[in-house]
């Protein structure tokens, strides 16, 4: 294996500095899923973490880590929405000005709750391009301090506390499996997972329709690409060029569902763990129910990446 760009004590030391900004979220269990999916899961519910989703680890330990002269000049980010609210919330506690730049086509809800953290929005074209051509011309214009939503190895050590926590409450899990768009959380679970367990593996989630990273891991040529398509928007970003090399090393798969598998999962989440999830939120439970032969009598951590949802676009019926 090459050298990694993240070792063991890059995520004990992130985990330390951002311990009394996040919760320590639990890990659900439902027998009814058990059943349905052949396999013993357990669910890292991110989706009750600080701003709603596991985006605020890696924010807040960026914010732990700027200088002064940073922290005066303010921070930027471009973000379909979970990223652009932990930022916000974390540049709001830190009182540092925040800039979140958001594709046009963002949930409503967290556009919304970007508003609330105080942050300065600016809408553009909901494309990859747009994303970062609009942050950079803003970065010209204030100097403020860019934080990626993913593409950066401060975000990448924040987001790996997230399967050490797995690893330290349920430590016989002989997977974990995470959605994966730009690969922060995927490349952090790899990471975690290579230093502090001796044979949990990783796999990434992926829409059919988003499965830039799926053909990449499999082809091993790195070839990112934005989808629209997807009903998993939190996941429509191209896999990063740092987060990749990351996942070819330290991760075993990266498992692809259809739009109505996705569907499917996140429905039966609401309906048999009772909380409040995201459609990328789903992505690995479809993958193990597309998949039973694959992860049967298996322990199986599930990452619940968020919950921020707009209750008035759900993809399924509520009745």
């Amino acid at each position: 294996m090459k050298t990694l760009p993240i070792s063991r004590s890059d995520i004990l030391a992130a985990h330390q500095r951002i311990q009394s900004h996040i919760h320590r979220t639990p890990l659900l269990t439902s027998e009814i899923l058990d059943d349905l999916s052949g396999a013993r899961l357990h669910f890292k519910c991110e989706n009750f973490q600080k701003a709603g989703a596991f985006k605020a680890r890696g924010a807040f330990h960026v914010m732990s880590l700027l200088t002064a002269k940073q922290r005066s000049r303010g921070v930027i980010t471009h973000s379909s929405g979970n990223h652009g609210q932990a930022l916000a919330k974390a540049a709001g506690i830190a009182g540092v000005d925040a800039t979140i730049v958001m594709p046009s086509n963002s949930p409503q809800v967290k556009i919304a709750a970007v508003k609330h953290y105080g942050a300065n929005i600016i809408l553009c074209e909901p494309t990859q391009e747009a994303r970062e051509e609009t942050c950079a011309i803003e970065m010209a214009r204030t100097g403020a301090h860019l934080v990626p939503p993913y593409d950066d190895y401060r975000i990448i050590s924040g987001q790996a506390t997230c399967a050490k926590e797995v690893i330290e409450d349920q430590p016989d899990m002989d997977v974990l499996i995470a959605p994966v768009g730009g690969g922060g959380l995927l490349a952090g679970s790899g990471l975690a997972a290579h230093w502090f367990s001796d044979s949990m593996q990783v796999i990434g989630a992926e829409p059919v329709l988003a499965d830039d990273t799926a053909r990449s891991f499999r082809s091993g040529i790195y070839s990112p690409r934005y989808s629209r398509e997807t009903v998993a928007d939190g996941v429509r970003v191209g896999v990063g060029k740092l987060t990749f090399p990351i996942i070819q090393q330290c991760c075993t798969d990266v498992l692809t569902a259809t739009e109505d598998q996705i569907v499917h999962a996140m429905q039966l989440i609401w309906e048999r763990l009772k909380i409040i999830v995201e459609t990328s939120c789903a992505l690995p439970l479809a993958v193990v129910l597309a998949n039973p032969d694959r992860f049967k009598d298996k322990r199986i951590a599930l990452i619940l990446t968020g919950g921020n949802v707009d209750l008035t676009l759900l993809p399924f019926t509520m009745t």
